[in-house]
């Protein structure tokens, strides 16, 4: 039973402040029902409610989904027309609901690649939930780990080029000042489904000593149970950030 499951989350030792979720397996679980892939991602919103609703019964108090990388772009027109679609579907259908739950969502990446209607939708969802509390939503929308690495790299280089940073005074705390997630504490665990198992680009800098938990669930399938399983498996876990373990 779910109710079970979150129960079990609820008694553990702790549960993670910030979970990111890589969503594969729209195509392949379109492709098994004889679908074209691109319809795919419209079933893949019942996840995202999914695991928002999971988050804010867990505790969980921010939530990060890869949603569309720079890599997208090379996709079939139709699939990346369907990959905007579902942006613009979830900003007008549940915007009301996220705030009314306290969910505050950002969109994070290069957002300016968006089309206007895509755009449009973007300032709305952020506008709607402004000054959430319960949960903050990132959705990593045209997004890039390496890409995001070189944008913060260039946003110093040109203040140091401007005589307003001494390149000798850059350490972490000013490179992660410079990326999407500024203010953000890193995830503490990383969820991906359909079975894959590499990150694809994703939160390079920020994953640095994530745990990871890999479910063989296809994304359009992954529901409340999925996720409570994945943060038993990080309560599991002995965090150990590169020293001696205690056990």
């Amino acid at each position: 039973m779910v109710s079970d499951l979150l129960d079990a989350v609820r008694a553990g030792s702790r549960v993670p402040r910030h979970v990111a979720i890589v969503m594969d397996g729209n195509g392949r679980w379109a492709e098994g029902r004889g679908l074209a892939r691109h319809l795919g991602h419209g079933e893949g919103m019942k996840a995202v409610r999914e695991s928002v609703e999971a988050s804010l019964a867990a505790g969980v108090e921010i939530l990060t989904l890869f949603a569309f990388s720079t890599q997208n772009w090379k996709r079939p027109e139709a699939e990346v027309r369907a990959l905007m679609e579902a942006l613009r579907t979830y900003a007008r259908k549940e915007s009301a609901e996220l705030a009314a739950s306290g969910v505050e969502v950002r969109v994070l990446g290069e957002v300016e690649r968006l089309n206007a209607a895509s755009r449009d939708a973007v300032r709305h969802i952020e506008e709607v939930t402004g000054g959430g509390s319960e949960l903050r939503l990132n959705l990593m929308v045209s997004y890039g780990g390496r890409e995001e690495l070189v944008r913060a790299v260039r946003s110093m280089a040109r203040r140091a080029g401007d005589g307003l940073l001494d390149p000798g005074s850059i350490d972490a705390d000013l490179l992660e000042g410079a990326l999407y997630t500024a203010g953000l504490p890193d995830p503490d665990l990383l969820v991906r489904t359909s079975g894959e198992q590499r990150i694809s680009n994703f939160m390079l800098w920020q994953l640095a000593y994530t745990e990871i938990h890999i479910t063989a669930t296809l994304w359009p399938d992954f529901d409340r149970g999925d996720f409570y399983a994945a943060l038993l498996d990080y309560q599991r876990r002995e965090r150990r950030f590169g020293e001696v373990g205690t056990g």
